[in-house]
């Protein structure tokens, strides 16, 4: 066998052609040593870099296994593999949305110690969205490190140790003085996610793995309600608060953009860290507000409130403007962090008209109690509260 065809073989192939020893262990060994002669009969320095300018060839049917799948952005990768014609294996406890996929194999477990219906097992990819806490991330890709070729993660833009200026996947992460520390907040979750990152590469090394780094994931099937919150509430109509100015940035990542990406990185084995995003700077405040306009046809009238008020009013907890982020220096470029590599790798962005559209239309479908129950953004009587005193300051 030539050394081209060796490094784009896939894992699935490489079970047929391998001999001795166990098929998992042999078909991880054949994978690496295939990488590594491409990349040095192509004068590269990585694996990685063989198929960032190769031709990709979309492989056979693989098996892949999602550790989750049942949540918001699982479902849609599950879809879009099922789309492309490869085998899905679940891995979850069966508490949320288990009647889904009712024809998709799934084994019940929990990412806290009980893994052991994983063993034994051997698939070509696996696909993490549900590791938040690094020791369960460490315990299912130490499990999983001679089942598969190839582990995805994915992780956050909130990983990163400061957005005070524009980052790509190169800055510095975020840290815990406590690394043993495993309750999920707002404050601990980013840096959670950077020890995720490390336990799976400390596993699958470089060559193996990819890392997500996804924004803001919107469309149909939020369960969050951050970016639903904007088209929900526009719906509604009358006179609604828009923060800060038309010209502030934001960034977020179509959930049906991010599960495509993720699964062109299997089949095209594409491996390292990618932040999915829009692209930086290509999005501001007033284009949400035209998208929701235009998908709804609501008779909305905007009412733009400046930082320097709503600072001064009592807005309840939490971020109550979801994906808008305050003009504060620590927040001056977390809507400005880099995708371009991704996009090189063939991440495509779909307009964020489309996106806001059919998170209109999917929004329609929900039960009435579900839809008066929005999960984020700002509390009708708070939002009155804030409209008097507006009008009053005005006065």
């Amino acid at each position: 066998m030539d050394i081209d065809r060796a490094a784009t073989y896939t894992g699935r192939q490489l079970t047929r052609i391998s001999s001795g020893g166990s098929m998992a262990s042999d078909r991880r060994q054949f994978l690496k040593a295939g990488l590594a002669g491409a990349a040095a009969f192509a004068g590269a320095s990585a694996p990685a870099s063989v198929y960032a300018h190769e031709e990709k060839t979309v492989p056979g049917r693989l098996r892949l296994l999602v550790l989750g799948g049942t949540g918001f952005i699982g479902p849609h990768m599950v879809r879009e593999a099922l789309r492309r014609g490869h085998e899905l294996t679940l891995f979850n406890r069966g508490r949320t949305n288990d009647e889904l996929f009712p024809d998709i194999e799934t084994l019940y477990g929990d990412r806290d110690g009980q893994l052991d219906a994983l063993r034994g097992r051997i698939w070509d990819a696996v696909i993490d969205n549900s590791g938040y806490v690094p020791r369960h991330v460490a315990d299912s890709a130490r499990l999983l490190e001679s089942a598969a070729a190839h582990y995805v993660y994915v992780s956050t833009v909130s990983v990163y140790a400061s957005l005070a200026e524009p980052v790509n996947e190169d800055a510095p992460l975020a840290t815990l003085a406590d690394e043993t520390v495993e309750e999920v907040t707002n404050e601990t979750y980013g840096a959670l996610k950077a020890l995720c990152e490390r336990r799976a590469a400390a596993v699958f090394g470089t060559d193996r793995l990819t890392i997500l780094r996804p924004t803001y994931i919107c469309g149909p099937g939020d369960r969050t309600d951050r970016y639903t919150w904007w088209p929900a509430r526009t719906l509604r109509g009358g006179e609604m608060i828009w923060p800060g100015t038309p010209d502030d940035l934001i960034q977020i990542i179509d959930v049906r953009d991010l599960a495509n990406f993720t699964i062109d990185t299997i089949e095209q084995q594409i491996t390292g860290i990618y932040n999915t995003v829009t692209p930086a700077g290509r999005f501001s405040m007033g284009d949400l507000l035209a998208d929701c306009l235009a998908v709804t046809a609501a008779e909305m009238t905007p009412v733009w409130m400046d930082y320097g008020f709503l600072s001064t009013q009592e807005t309840g907890p939490g971020n109550p403007f979801p994906i808008w982020s305050a003009p504060l220096p620590a927040n001056a470029a977390d809507a400005r962090v880099s995708g371009e590599r991704a996009v090189a790798q063939g991440l495509r962005n779909r307009p964020t008209r489309e996106t806001a559209r059919d998170t209109v239309e999917w929004w329609r479908t929900l039960p009435a109690e579900r839809r008066e129950a929005l999960r984020a953004g700002l509390a009708p009587e708070v939002e009155a509260s804030l409209l008097e005193a507006w009008r009053a300051r005005g006065a």
